[in-house]
Parts: C-alpha cells; structure tokens; sequence
C-alpha cells in the first residue's frame, strides 16, 4: 500500500512539473524573419537590408545587433519623422512584429569587403537578446525592386 502511495505521489508531482514546462514554453519569445531583401548597392561601400520579424511569442525579445561577412560592419537604424539614427536595438514585441522595410527603419551594411550583386545571396545573422542568433539568406534584388508589401 505504502508503494502504490509513493507510486501517486510521483506521478502527481511528475503531472504537476509537466504542466508548469508546458506553461513557460508558450511564454518564450518564438521568432521567426520572412520578407529579407538587399537591394543590389550602387555605392562600393554601404547597402540596406530589409527584412519582417514576427515573434508569436508571449515574451519579447530585442535585435541587438547584426553581423554578415560581406561587411565590416551591419548597423541597425531608426527613422522618426523623416530622420534615420543608428540605435544600439530594436524590440520585437511579444505577439507582434517588426518591419525593416524602404524609408523606414533598416539594416546598414558598411565597409563592404565586396559589391553582393543581383541573383546572389547574403548570410545575415540576427543577433537576440534572448533567443540567440537566427541565420537568414539575403537575397539581393535590383536596386529598384519593390517587394509586394504583404508581409
């Protein structure tokens, strides 16, 4: 008797320690990128990137900083009102979005070792406050593409 009590008791904390793993994974930050773009540079020594990042989440996470071997160096920019401002992060919101897009806030390539040019692709990697690093191939479009904005 005393073991199939001891047998319940196990399975009861068992059940109970489920329930709470089940519980907290739901609340992590789950992201995900789509709509990633370059438009082939006209300049020697600095692109644009662009890209959606989802997070369907219930925890938000931030994009701290961004890395690509084709520069010396990805910077993450702003634009309020009209100005662009390089910023340390961006937030992605739990349950949200946030989109790099054209005349909005977007990725700065500079010091590029090489021109990427159309048809190629480019390996970027996103780097998280929370969820680590998300690799993302870049393609690179003409200078003038226009995405469809669905996204």
């Amino acid at each position: 008797m005393k073991r199939s009590a001891a047998r319940a008791a196990a399975l009861i904390a068992a059940l109970v320690l489920a329930g709470c793993g089940s519980g907290s994974g739901s609340s992590a930050a789950e992201l995900s990128v789509s709509s990633a773009y370059m438009p082939q540079p006209v300049s020697d020594s600095m692109a644009a990137g662009f890209l959606t990042i989802t997070n369907k989440g219930g925890t938000e996470d931030e994009l701290t900083s961004v890395t690509s071997d084709v520069a010396g160096s990805v910077t993450v920019h702003e634009t309020v009102d009209g100005t662009m401002r390089e910023v340390d992060s961006l937030e992605v919101p739990a349950g949200g979005r946030i989109r790099l897009a054209s005349g909005g806030d977007h990725l700065m390539f500079e010091k590029l070792k090489r021109k990427p040019l159309q048809g190629e692709k480019v390996t970027v990697e996103l780097h998280f406050a929370h969820s680590g690093t998300v690799e993302v191939e870049m393609p690179v479009e003409s200078a003038t593409y226009t995405p469809d904005n669905g996204n």
